[in-house]
């Protein structure tokens, strides 16, 4: 059975740059994260700001693994598809949740059973990419570095212009999800840069806005389906 990435050396996972580093590294930020937001002294307020980190971080990373990783994996693995739908379900499940919780009133109630299930499955998530799915894709890419290297450059290059809030119509395949990343991702970034912008004219408008890209973005794969 392949060794999970926690009980490898950074050369074993094909140094800093390689995908299986990068994996990790921000599976660990999530983790410290996670903890802080758990943790009995911040306040309300500091909460939230950390649970928005928490957001930004996960469907960020998440984004760039359904569109990178999970196809390497279909086209290398033989099971490939069993393991990646797994993983896919468990990413829907915590974009449900978290689309929940963001729901909620700014100034309301913490959410804290909504919070701590979807911290339950974003850690159920890390567990089975670091003992499964990536060990595998490592396997099948014959611990090559440079492969994981360049599969890291590709992953990243992808993340840092993903999506960064969740949003369940959108397909967690290619090309679905590729067509409707650009603009989903521009929408994502304007409101966290706007995030004080909060209420209901808020809400309202950022859903406006949202609908608005979804809606360009199914005309634009039915435009691709026909070529």
């Amino acid at each position: 059975m392949p060794l999970s990435l926690a009980h490898q050396s950074l050369e074993e996972l094909g140094g800093h740059s390689s995908v299986l580093a990068r994996q990790r590294r921000d599976h660990a930020e999530l983790d410290r994260l996670m903890r802080h937001c758990e943790s009995t002294g911040p306040s309300r307020a500091e909460r939230r700001a950390t649970f928005q980190e928490i957001v930004r971080l996960t469907f960020s990373h998440a984004f760039a693994e359904e569109t990178v990783l999970w196809p390497a994996l279909r086209r290398l693995v033989p099971d490939g598809e069993e393991l990646t739908a797994r993983v896919e379900e468990e990413h829907q499940q915590i974009n449900d949740l978290v689309a929940e919780i963001l729901s909620t009133e700014p100034n309301g109630p913490w959410p804290e059973r909504l919070v701590a299930e979807a911290f339950a499955l974003i850690r159920q998530d890390i567990r089975d990419e670091e003992d499964v799915l990536l060990p595998r894709l490592q396997e099948a890419l014959g611990h090559d570095a440079v492969r994981l290297r360049r599969l890291g450059s590709a992953w990243e290059s992808v993340r840092r212009t993903a999506p960064t809030r969740p949003h369940p119509a959108v397909s967690r395949r290619p090309p679905g999800n590729a067509l409707a990343g650009v603009p989903l991702s521009a929408v994502d970034r304007a409101r966290d840069a706007l995030s004080p912008l909060t209420g209901p004219r808020g809400r309202r408008l950022t859903t406006a806005l949202t609908a608005a890209v979804l809606a360009a973005c199914a005309v634009a794969a039915l435009r691709h389906r026909r070529r």
